[in-house]
């Protein structure tokens, strides 16, 4: 096992161990992005986005103030809404569409969660330096979200 798998590993643990016995999904999502911000490097920015039929609205996160609302056409949340498959953007300036919320992220890994048949939120990983995160990041990140999910 790498370390970042054992990292990864460690932190699942710690957000079910969070979201245990809280019947609050606002709660649970406000702790997770707090902990994701403590836990993970080389970040800037890391939160929730709920889905709306023509937007995601802004939800819990850590890091500056951030865009309330994003266009659902438009951006890399809007793409793992809309698809539901993780989208891992190296530089996120060459990304057609990009919305910069805060010109200093370069990167940015964005997760779809869904209660089985439609996603109803992402969450949103920002980097100031380019091509952050990598496989075993997006695994990582994956696994995490799947454990935690059932229980938001």
């Amino acid at each position: 096992m790498s370390t970042k798998s054992a990292f990864y590993n460690s932190l699942t643990a710690q957000a079910v161990a969070l979201c245990d016995g809280e019947p609050n999904r606002l709660a649970k999502l406000a702790n997770l992005s707090a902990l994701l911000n403590l836990a993970l490097e080389d970040i800037n920015w890391v939160g929730f986005y709920f889905c709306e039929p023509e937007s995601l609205v802004l939800g819990p996160f850590q890091g500056k103030p951030a865009c309330m609302r994003l266009p659902m056409g438009q951006g890399v949340c809007a793409k793992a809404a809309t698809t539901g498959i993780i989208q891992r953007v190296a530089n996120v300036h060459e990304f057609s569409g990009h919305i910069a919320c805060d010109g200093a992220s370069n990167s940015e890994i964005v997760l779809p969660i869904s209660d089985g048949e439609q996603v109803w939120a992402v969450l949103d990983i920002d980097s100031p330096l380019f091509d952050r995160f990598d496989e075993e990041d997006e695994t990582g990140l994956r696994l995490w979200l799947a454990a935690v999910s059932p229980l938001l």
